[in-house]
């Protein structure tokens, strides 16, 4: 039955029989000691997909975070956090505030909000080390990194963005007939930025289907992590059935990716085609998280479709904000799945909103 809860969005999926063999699942050393076998070549690949001199990896961006933010967050440094960035790159906040970081926030998507908070911290005497998502699922928008990156430039700070969303899916030189562009580098190809104030951290477990991070920016960072990064001491390096996914799913979107994302893309334009046609809207943008405008219905018509077959993602209320139900469209979804959950979701959405029980007077 039809399933929109994974974000395995280009539909790779790398069985053991399609990876290249290994002698040892692991070294036992920390790769601060010596690199896992292929971690190099990995690297190498990931930052010309990027567009970025160097990259290392690591199991998860949590790690590479961590190790980010203990490297740069050292001296006069504030941390201004864009509103919405995703949680992982927010929980090294604290431990760089502890040593001595002011940490600041500002306004989703706003570069003049960026501006203002750059000024206040400048008569501080801090250097900006800017953290913000490349890519917002909620919207679909594509950060303003263009602007974000002059005014890091500016005040000789640095731009950290957390990619996860965009990579395997956006790519350079988009176009009238290519929004997302070619070859699936990120938000940052999609601009065509390089800087060696910009660092890049992505998970490639959505766009590329393999849970491994990679962080890549300058070459003189990227050694610096690479030689100093607590977790590279302290926790195991990605194991070499992950390294060899990671290879395989780079050859995979050299050779596929094309066609992938532009099934994919197809798949998002008819449900959103279909459910627009019913009336109604939906967030996201022509990307594969896909959030019908359903208020406070949410829930109900999420049970209606999980009771009929169709599992969809629903997501805690936060923020003041009701509940959500998104669908995470891939390239493996077929018409009929497509048109069948648009269906089933129009016909919840077309009955009577639930009532809210009156509130107690006492």
């Amino acid at each position: 039955m039809p399933d929109f809860t994974s974000a395995l969005y280009l539909g790779m999926r790398h069985d053991h029989a399609s990876l290249r063999p290994w002698a040892a699942l692991t070294t036992g050393r920390p790769a601060v000691l010596q690199a896992p076998p292929g971690e190099a070549t990995v690297g190498a690949r990931l930052a010309g997909l990027i567009g970025c001199e160097a990259a290392v990896l690591a199991p998860s961006t949590l790690h590479l975070a961590l190790d980010l933010l203990d490297l740069v967050a050292v001296g006069r440094v504030a941390l201004l956090v864009e509103a919405g960035t995703y949680p992982i790159l927010r929980w090294g906040l604290p431990r760089a505030a502890v040593r001595g970081a002011a940490v600041r926030g500002f306004a989703h998507n706003d570069p003049a909000a960026l501006a203002a908070a750059i000024r206040v911290v400048a008569r501080q005497g801090r250097r900006p080390v800017v953290l913000a998502d490349g890519l917002c699922p909620a919207t679909g928008a594509p950060a303003p990194l263009p602007d974000y990156l002059a005014l890091v430039e500016a005040h000789a700070g640095l731009l950290v963005i957390d990619d996860t969303q965009a990579l395997g899916i956006l790519g350079r030189a988009p176009a009238a007939g290519r929004p997302w562009g070619i070859d699936g580098g990120g938000t940052a190809a999609w601009h065509g930025l390089w800087s060696p104030a910009l660092m890049v951290v992505a998970s490639l477990a959505k766009g590329l289907g393999v849970p491994v991070a990679v962080l890549a920016g300058s070459r003189t960072l990227i050694a610096a992590c690479a030689a100093q990064g607590l977790t590279r001491t302290h926790c195991s390096p990605p194991s070499a059935a992950h390294l060899a996914a990671a290879d395989r799913a780079l050859t995979e979107n050299r050779t596929t990716g094309a066609a992938r994302r532009a099934r994919l893309l197809r798949s998002i334009e008819r449900l959103r085609a279909r459910l627009h046609a019913q009336g109604i809207g939906v967030d996201g943008g022509r990307l594969p998280v896909q959030t019908p405008r359903l208020g406070i219905r949410a829930p109900t018509i999420h049970a209606g479709l999980a009771a009929a077959g169709v599992t969809t993602v629903l997501h805690r209320p936060r923020d003041g904000h009701p509940p959500a139900l998104s669908l995470l469209v891939t390239a493996h979804h077929q018409p009929w799945e497509i048109d069948r959950a648009a269906h089933l979701l129009a016909r919840l959405a077309s009955r009577p909103a639930p009532r809210r029980a009156p509130e107690d007077p006492r």
